[in-house]
């Protein structure tokens, strides 16, 4: 059972550089092969949409989102375990969305781990569909892992 309570106030905000220790502890906490705490400055420096959920008082979940020309890629998306099954990231992944519309992108990749049924059940709710297979894209316990590559496409921004 988790200390955290089951409802849990969230806010949305960008991500900073002193979030970044908070970031790649979730991280290594919740993936066997973890980004490293310079991929998530990279990403800062390249000006990437990087954002932080927090809940609870500290960050609890972050986003990393590409955009370019028309196309947005969703890099990142990670709760902290004590936190997950909340709705937060269904919250933060909508708010990635919506960045990438008002960014004018039309459309929205990802690829996600065939052994992250979870995820993979997120963004098919969210309206992500299946569109091909990465054959050896991950790093994996015994050798290598596939991964999903997942589309959405994306309506106008609101007043766009």
């Amino acid at each position: 059972m988790s200390a955290v309570p089951e409802r849990v106030g969230a806010a949305i905000r960008p991500m900073r550089e002193h979030d970044l220790s908070r970031i790649s502890e979730i991280e290594a906490r919740a993936y066997d092969f973890p980004w490293s705490q310079g991929i998530f400055a990279d990403c800062l420096r390249a000006g990437y949409c990087c954002w932080t959920l927090v809940a609870g008082g500290q960050v609890a979940g972050y986003g990393i989102l590409s955009v370019g020309a028309d196309e947005a890629h969703l890099l990142n998306l990670c709760i902290d375990p004590d936190y997950r099954r909340r709705g937060l990231a269904r919250r933060l992944l909508n708010h990635l969305l919506r960045l990438a519309r008002e960014h004018y992108a039309t459309i929205c990749f990802l690829e996600v781990r065939p052994s992250n049924p979870g995820a993979i059940a997120l963004y098919a709710g969210e309206g992500f569909r299946q569109v091909a297979v990465r054959r050896n894209y991950y790093p994996a316990r015994e050798g290598r892992e596939d991964a999903v590559v997942m589309t959405l496409q994306l309506p106008a921004a609101e007043g766009g």
